[in-house]
């Protein structure tokens, strides 16, 4: 019991990265780093603890602290000092919480709180449209987690959900316990971003060839005698390029949607919404594994996300103009990193193929990747090989908190390394690559990085339970 007890929790805490069975743990208390590092002049403190699987932290502007939890609990401290936060609301006969799945969105609306809603993002455990919980929290067999995903509105009062539930979106079909809903945001221009993964194993090679029965979200083609055939595959980790298979309705696995807020829709303004496929006009970027976290440059429009690696790479990607034409693909699972990915490139996929030959500049690049063999910064004692970046957070250009040479410098995180980088601003005022710095090598399981109203650095840490943060001065 003592060992079912201890795999149960290794999958737990693999809520990042898509690879619940071949990554395990975090690196924790004596897997890490000998020397705890923080830059001269910063200090690293707990400032929220007794959580369970924390998720996702949004700060409102009257002061109170949201904070999610995996298993679909949401709390609310009234502030970073409240020592007995509020139950504003408890989502658990519908968050599908198991392995990589569960409550890892949220979001308060820009004239919160006299727009009185929160916004979330979940794994469902039921099909697509379903109205009620179906399958169980327990996946009986690899590749047989049949899932879905919802964004639902809550209607908040004092500290109180008040009203149902409202369902805004409900698709993101999946199969495996992995690469689930993503995070959730409003950008500059008033619309609501959504994020999602692949939904795809992340063990082994995945066109829709897995599972029994075979290929149960129904992308085509249909497999013959329960085998799917590789070189017309549209299925598993191909669900991702959905948007270039106009023959069948287009799913929103491995993309970044941008949708009206209240209606779901997508905006007129949207790239694609001249399509007859409703998905397909909320799509403003494609070909990501598993955008768990994103967020916006201060100042633009311009969308960096997270996109979560398979055994190579993990990367940064850039969307200058997620309203503006062409919808960038960016790769995946045909490409990873800043290379074609091996093990899908020898399977022979026509959708790859069509891609390799495709016009330089049909595939956007990452902005930036690291190799998970190797360290992001020499030295910083960050474990490896590992990876799973798990966070993002810009510095705003101008005001007090952290030295002038962090200003709109871009924090970076990766849950397996526990560890969070600074790439600061370059000449240009972009992200330097070449400029990254450690800024703390022991963050534990971080999956959320946020700028608080003071200027501070905040991160989530799903294994500790806590929400800590990093202060200057």
């Amino acid at each position: 019991m003592a060992e079912e007890s201890r795999r149960a929790r290794v999958r737990a805490l693999a809520v990042v990265a898509g690879l619940a069975v071949v990554l395990g743990p975090v690196a924790g208390p004596g897997a890490g780093p000998a020397r705890a590092v923080v830059p001269p002049g910063f200090t690293e403190q707990v400032v929220l603890a007794g959580l369970t699987q924390p998720t996702k932290l949004a700060f409102a502007p009257d002061g109170r602290v949201f904070v999610a939890q995996k298993n679909g609990i949401i709390k609310i401290f009234d502030s970073l000092t409240d020592p007995t936060p509020t139950v504003f609301a408890d989502l658990r006969p519908q968050v599908y919480d198991y392995a990589d799945l569960g409550l890892v969105g949220l979001a308060l609306p820009p004239g919160f709180p006299a727009d009185p809603w929160v916004y979330v993002s979940y794994t469902y455990d039921g099909p697509i449209g379903g109205t009620a919980p179906t399958y169980g929290d327990s996946c009986p067999a690899p590749n047989t987690c049949l899932a879905s995903a919802r964004v639902s509105l809550l209607h908040i009062s004092g500290n109180v959900m008040n009203l149902p539930e409202r369902v805004l979106l409900h698709d993101w079909c999946q199969q495996s316990d992995t690469h689930s809903i993503g995070d959730i945001g409003f950008g500059p221009d008033g619309a609501l971003y959504v994020g999602g993964g692949d939904g795809a194993s992340g063990s082994v090679i995945d066109y829709g060839q897995l599972g029994a029965p075979a290929n149960p979200c129904g992308d085509p083609p249909a497999p013959v005698g329960g085998v799917m055939s590789p070189p017309t595959a549209e299925g598993g980790a191909l669900r991702s390029q959905d948007v270039r298979t106009p023959t069948d309705p287009t799913g929103l696995d491995g993309t970044l949607i941008r949708v009206h807020p209240t209606t779901g829709q997508a905006l007129a303004d949207n790239p694609l919404a001249a399509s007859a496929d409703r998905n397909t006009r909320r799509i403003v970027a494609y070909g990501l594994r598993n955008a768990f976290r994103w967020t916006f440059r201060p100042g633009t429009g311009e969308v960096w996300i997270g996109d979560v690696g398979w055994r190579l790479w993990e990367e940064i990607d850039r969307v200058r103009t997620p309203a503006v034409a062409p919808v960038r693909n960016y790769g995946w699972p045909c490409y990873e990193g800043p290379a074609v990915q091996p093990p899908y490139h020898t399977v022979g996929l026509n959708l790859c193929r069509s891609l390799y030959a495709a016009p330089a500049g049909t595939v956007t690049p990452p902005y930036y990747a690291y190799a998970r063999s190797q360290p992001v910064v020499p030295g910083d004692g960050c474990p490896v090989p590992a990876g799973v970046i798990s966070g993002l957070a810009f510095y705003p250009a101008s005001g007090g908190g952290f030295p002038a040479a962090y200003r709109r410098a871009l924090f970076f995180a990766d849950y397996r390394r526990g560890c969070v980088w600074a790439m600061r601003a370059g000449a240009t005022g972009l992200p330097d690559p070449a400029t990254i710095t450690l800024m703390s090598n022991t963050a534990g399981g971080v999956v959320d990085l946020q700028v608080g109203p003071d200027r501070n650095l905040y991160y989530v840490d799903l294994t500790g339970g806590t929400v800590r943060r990093l202060r200057f001065g």
